[in-house]
């Protein structure tokens, strides 16, 4: 039997799920889900094809997470215990203090890679929280708020966000998140307790260019076959570690420029990774008005320009840093959505592109399923 692949996209004013065979030539393509609330992101269980969550918001009704267990075509809300307060744009998480912490958005949901009742949130203001009953009910990974670098966390453009969450396939207790703006954290005993992973970063804009905290952080990748190796889009930098974040090296050699949002692995090649290199900090649009896609065959510092297919002239859009993905067929398919509402699909490696939908609202997250 022929696998299929499933890409699910969100978007600001709702989410899309775009199904086709192995060729990948043809697509269908379903919703909007949720029409005319953010979904800041939509995640598939690895452990369940038909198991899937989606973080819904907006600034008037706040924050839900939504459960699928048909594969999308069905839904219903499930975080009864993100207690919406009755105020516009709120949460409240009532944490056994006297003063609930308030919370914006869930702008991740990483479902466990063997479990589907396990899934983590990770929210702005910075926090991580866990469920381990399909998104009934929820508890915060207190010991990352509670590190003593906490106080130096700041706000990046996007808001105080975490934003990244990556599991550990061969290690159950070890993860590693990302947040805007203070680095990269990892934990090895499950979430009890962390430890700021940012050993040769470097930000100019910060009183300590090579401090513990303070990093501004895009996006974090891994391959499953090297877990100890981590690739990682700072707001400047395209960063690498060999050592499970113990210390990083930049490998932004020969691209246009080194800010972007996106990065991912090569579903089979470890050492072939991709960006979206964008203009600048302040011009979140591709250099020259062309959409490149940049591939690294050799872990980074040697890179290519992928365009066949791809608007090379006047394209103004931004790739988001949860708007990428890979599946997993032999002839890995490379995908990624931009903030002027077009889905783009590769079926060999990034070769050549073409657009799976165009006109969609601006796209803030891509992810991808393999099905059997």
């Amino acid at each position: 039997m022929m696998s299929k692949v499933r890409v699910l996209v969100g978007t600001r004013k709702g989410a899309f799920i775009l199904t086709s065979d192995g060729k990948r030539e043809q697509w269908d393509v379903s919703g909007p889900f949720f029409g005319g609330w953010e979904i800041y992101h939509l995640k598939g269980s690895p452990a369940d094809p038909d198991r899937l969550y989606a973080s819904q918001s907006t600034g008037w009704f706040g924050q839900l997470i939504q459960r699928s267990d048909d594969g999308g075509k069905t839904w219903r809300p499930v975080d009864n215990k993100f207690a919406y307060d009755g105020v516009a744009g709120t949460h409240q998480w009532y944490d056994g203090t006297p003063h609930p912490w308030e919370f914006k958005r869930v702008w991740h949901l990483e479902p466990s890679l063997t479990d589907p009742d396990t899934v983590y949130a990770g929210v702005e203001d910075a926090a991580l929280f866990r469920s381990i009953d399909a998104g009934q009910t929820w508890q915060e990974l207190a010991g990352l708020r509670g590190h003593g670098s906490g106080r130096h966390w700041q706000p990046g453009g996007g808001g105080m966000c975490l934003h990244t969450i990556v599991l550990d396939p061969s290690n159950p207790g070890r993860m590693f998140i990302a947040i805007s703006s203070a680095g990269a954290f990892r934990t090895d005993d499950g979430g009890e307790t962390w430890r700021p992973i940012n050993r040769g970063l470097k930000s100019e804009h910060i009183p300590d260019p090579s401090a513990e905290v303070g990093h501004c952080v895009h996006h974090i990748a891994m391959h499953r076959s090297r877990p100890g190796v981590l690739f990682m889009q700072k707001h400047w930098d395209v960063m690498r570690s060999d050592d499970a974040g113990e210390s990083w090296h930049e490998v932004s050699g020969n691209l246009p420029t080194d800010f972007g949002f996106a990065i991912d692995v090569h579903a089979h090649q470890p050492e072939t990774i991709y960006v979206v290199p964008i203009k600048s900090d302040s011009e979140h649009y591709p250099p020259d008005g062309k959409l490149r896609v940049y591939r690294s065959h050799t872990g980074g510092n040697q890179w290519e320009a992928l365009t066949k297919g791809l608007p090379q002239r006047d394209c103004y859009v931004n790739v988001l840093r949860d708007a990428m993905a890979v599946d997993s067929l032999d002839a890995c398919g490379i995908y990624f959505g931009t903030t002027g509402g077009q889905v783009y699909g590769s079926p060999d490696a990034g070769d050549s592109w073409a657009p799976i939908v165009r006109d969609l609202p601006a796209v803030l997250s891509v992810e991808v399923q393999t099905l059997s």
